[in-house]
Order: C-alpha cells, then structure tokens, then sequence
C-alpha cells in the first residue's frame, strides 16, 4: 500500500478546491477506485471522501424530469417510485449491474466515471495506452473475448462496463458539473464519454478541477422501455452485450424511438440515425453496426446483438 492523505469535505466548494491537488482523487462508495489502488493501477496521493457535501438527492424538475444527485446510490435509484415507473429502463439496467451490495455502495457520478474491465488494463505488466499513455496496447492481438468492436483505435480496443449509462444514452440524460469559483456546465449523456483515438487516457468531457453534481433525466419518453443484457455467467459480470429501448407500436408496426447498445465500444453505442424510421430488426442493426471491426474472439457480439434486437421488438408485438 502507498502512503496518502485523506479529506472529507463538508461542501461542493471544499471537494472541488481539494479535488485541484496534484494527485487528488475523489470516492463514494469506492467501488471502482479501491480495487484500483490495491492493483497498483491508481495511486492517489490525495484522497477526498465527499460522502458528506449532500448531492444524495433524486428531486423533480419542473419540465416533469428528475434530477439525480451525484451520490445517490445505485440501489435507491433503482428502487425509486418514480424512477421504476417513468424510467424503467434505468432500473433494469441498474439492477442488472454488479450485485446487491455493490448496488448499495456504487454511487450515480462513480458509474459514470468507472473505468474499463479490460484485462490488459488491470494487469500491470502489460502495456497499455489507457493505464501509461504511449505504452501501446497489449489487448490488439491479444484475447479480446470482451472487448471492442466499435469505435476503437490503434490505441485502445477496451470496453465501457457500465448498465447504467446505456440506459442513460438512450433516455438522453445530461450530467451537470462544477468547477472552480462555482462555475457550471451541463454536458449531454453524449459527449460525455470520449472514444479512445489516440488519447484513451482521457475517458470523458470532464476538465481539470471539476465534479460531478448531478445528472438530469429530461421527461420520459412515450412509448415501451427494455433492457436487455447478455453475459457470461447470470451475475456480477459486465455485458457481452446489452441493449436499451425506447419503442412504440403504430398501426401493428414496432417503431423503435431510441435504441443504445452496450458492450461494444468505450461509451454507450447510439446512432441516431438508425431510429424513428419504418425499419426491420435487420436494416435497424445494419446501420448501428456499420464499420464494426471485430476479431475472431469477439466476433460472436454482432450477430447476438441482431439477435437481441430481433427477440426485444418481437417482445414488444
């Protein structure tokens, strides 16, 4: 174990003026950043526990949204009234992630922020852009059973592990953030999640200095959620592939409204494009899997998620 500091503080502005230390990490529940400090892939010198700034809150908006506070826990979410009844999506998903007790510690701003499952990342005698930037990358032509088919690069073929935040891609969440001096931004669920290129150290829109406070869910939207997850074993695993869905029936037609795919890429995969339009399960998956580049381990994602899609809007009929 190496040697660091500790700090609670009692207030966002304390956090975020601790969080600017050189080697200052910030943890909740712990669920993510513990197990890396014990692997020796993250060595904070600084570590800010913010369990007592508030941001614990699920609150409506005045639009008839929710907002989500950095804190709340992901097993409160999930069991919110109003969260399994507009939303129900977003419980699905949480519930199909990790276990009971990890549910009860992993907080909303932590999965957002979790990091890859890549065995190469978590190993640290391989190289790895993601854990030493320009190392390389032992993961490409290595196993890569789990990993990325989409969006990848010659830098990075890792995974984003998260339920949560497929279900937060396809109900089109915004994540609120402050920084210093109480300056804040709002960044859609969409670019907050960075695909690696050539820098997949950098993992989301975030800038120095600045904390999660909450996430906002615009109104639900009309129609039918799902959510589908397929892994490896029925618990505690992360997705092979897992898909959310926003769907309506018209005249005896499924009309898929918003589709988001997990366990293919380094952020939730939605192509907007593949939506709202009358289009099979066939021609539906065609566009959201186009420029796939799977290996022989892992080219088994893309016929299951055709097959997923196809068995969620039969569901539906």
């Amino acid at each position: 174990m190496k040697p660091f500091t500790y700090e609670r503080p009692a207030t966002t502005a304390e956090a975020i003026e601790a969080a600017a230390q050189p080697g200052a990490r910030l943890v909740a529940g712990g669920t993510n950043l513990l197990d890396l400090m014990k692997l020796g892939i993250e060595a904070p010198g600084h570590v800010i526990d913010i369990n007592r700034i508030g941001l614990d809150r699920i609150e409506a908006t005045p639009d008839g949204g929710l907002r989500i506070g950095a804190i709340v826990r992901n097993a409160d979410l999930a069991a919110d009234t109003r969260v399994r009844r507009l939303y129900p999506v977003l419980t699905r998903a949480l519930v199909s992630g990790a276990s009971g007790q990890l549910r009860n510690k992993a907080t909303t701003a932590g999965n957002l922020m979790q990091r890859t499952r890549c065995p190469y990342f978590y190993n640290t005698d391989m190289a790895c852009n993601k854990r030493k930037p320009g190392s390389g990358c032992s993961a490409i032509g290595g196993l890569t059973h789990n990993l990325a088919v989409l969006g990848a690069s010659d830098a990075c073929i890792a995974t984003h592990p998260s339920d949560m935040c497929v279900a937060l891609r396809v109900l089109d969440a915004v994540v609120e953030v402050e920084g210093a001096r109480g300056a804040k931004r709002a960044i859609p669920i969409a670019d907050f999640h960075r695909l690696p290129g050539d820098s997949p150290h950098i993992e989301t829109a975030l800038q120095p200095g600045e904390l999660i406070t909450g996430v906002v869910l615009p109104p639900p939207p009309g129609g039918t959620q799902l959510y589908r997850k397929v892994r490896d074993r029925a618990s505690y695993a992360f997705a092979n592939v897992s898909l959310a869905l926003v769907v309506r029936v018209e005249q005896g037609d499924v009309v898929v409204e918003r589709l988001a795919l997990g366990g293919l890429a380094l952020r939730p995969w939605r192509i907007e494009a593949a939506e709202r339009g009358p289009r099979n399960a066939a021609e539906i998956a065609d566009i959201v899997l186009a420029g796939a580049k799977p290996t022989a381990d892992n080219a088994y994602k893309l016929p299951l998620a055709r097959r997923m899609l196809a068995a969620a809007l039969e569901q539906v009929k």
